[in-house]
């Protein structure tokens, strides 16, 4: 098991006596990439700006590599970077001047790190022009390169790819999968784009009204929502089986759905023939993340 670099527990944030974040608990691991997934206003930048000392919480804890934020501030905040909402970039001068008025605000970052971490966002051939020249994603990369100048173990970042095109967004998904799995560090990504959030992280938390209602590896997420398709004939007769055994769903392409479970699949199978159906179609069918997310929430946005 990777090391826990990030640990909350219990948080929770009161504004005017309504509790908007209600009691989180997650860690992050070593070299991961974490989904914190929801929709607008359901609590995620709030969250973030707990995570990263801009607002207090009203009580719960937040442990960067083992440091209370509450209690040694300085010390887990050297273990983190982060880009909340957009990158704050001086579009009039250069992306080095950029990464050095920031290196000057930092204890210990010389030039040999900046050039580091230049070429770890790849932005080495136009790192001397001037950032309002700088497409979206270069000043997205240039933003990242802000947050990791003081070598964090924990990577926060909030809408990444917001605003980018496809292509863009491809980019920004493979560079943040190699800062997890070459360079180890831990990465928080905030989102409510769901197919994003898929293709990229390891694991997933859902959040919804200020509350995770679910924590678990895509995969699995997605593997619990399982579905079979069927296509029978004679229809009715088929639905009456399979009612015997399972709940039942009619779709609109005439197919009937049934969760899927390998080991009962071929026994309604059997049963379906015994009874004179003929089965045409039996499909297994993997939900995508945003039928389950849907599922999950309500189909609702935001706060109650």
């Amino acid at each position: 098991m990777s090391q826990v670099t990030l640990s909350v527990k219990d948080l929770r944030k009161k504004i005017k006596n309504k509790e908007i974040i209600k009691g989180l608990n997650f860690e992050l691991r070593e070299g991961e990439v974490f989904g914190f997934l929801g929709p607008n206003g359901a609590g995620k930048t709030t969250t973030i700006r707990m995570l990263v000392g801009l607002i207090r919480p009203t009580s719960g804890s937040i442990r960067i590599c083992g440091y209370d934020v509450r209690d040694n501030f300085t010390e887990a905040m050297r273990h983190l970077g982060c880009i909340v909402e957009n990158p704050e970039l001086y579009p009039y001068l250069s992306g080095w001047d950029n990464l050095l008025h920031f290196a000057r605000m930092l204890p210990d970052v010389d030039e040999q790190r900046m050039n580091e971490v230049i070429d770890l966002v790849g932005l080495q051939k136009r790192i001397h022009d001037k950032v309002k020249t700088y497409s979206l994603g270069m000043r997205q990369r240039l933003g990242i390169a802000q947050a990791l100048l003081n070598n964090p173990r924990v990577l926060i970042l909030d809408e990444p790819t917001n605003g980018l095109d496809p292509a863009g967004i491809r980019e920004m998904r493979e560079f943040i999968r190699t800062l997890a799995v070459q360079e180890g560090l831990s990465v928080l990504v905030s989102s409510h784009l769901l197919s994003e959030i898929q293709l990229l992280c390891d694991r997933v938390a859902i959040i919804t009204k200020g509350k995770i209602i679910q924590i678990d590896t895509v995969q699995n997420l997605l593997n619990r929502q399982e579905k079979m398709h069927w296509k029978l004939k004679p229809l009715a007769k088929g639905r009456e089986v399979l009612e015997r055994y399972t709940e039942v769903e009619t779709l609109d392409d005439g197919y009937l759905q049934t969760y899927f479970s390998e080991e009962k699949a071929g026994l309604w199978n059997l049963e379906l023939m015994r009874e004179g159906v003929s089965v045409i179609e039996m499909n297994r069918k993997l939900p995508a993340l945003e039928d389950l997310f849907l599922e999950l929430t309500g189909g609702g946005t935001g706060f109650e």
